[in-house]
């Protein structure tokens, strides 16, 4: 799991520039929007292989790196 951490690291990076730790929000805290998170989604669905519904893409799965992590090792 520590490739697809630093792979979310790098993609928020990418959009935001910004480095974030694994556990700062980075949706409470409006570092990404909902056209940024929409386009971490889609990076990270190219990157895995998994399909993330829309309607599972909320906060509770996303605000963080170790949130993200943890929702994808529930598709796996």
């Amino acid at each position: 799991m520590i490739e697809i951490k630093e792979f979310i690291r790098e993609e928020i990076k990418s959009i935001v520039f910004y480095n974030i730790e694994d556990d700062e929000s980075i949706v409470k805290s409006k570092l990404l929007d909902s056209i940024t998170v929409v386009d971490l989604i889609v990076s990270i669905e190219e990157k895995t292989g998994i399909h993330i519904p829309t309607i599972e893409a909320t906060e509770n799965n996303f605000d963080t790196i170790n949130k993200i992590v943890a929702y994808l090792d529930t598709k796996k």
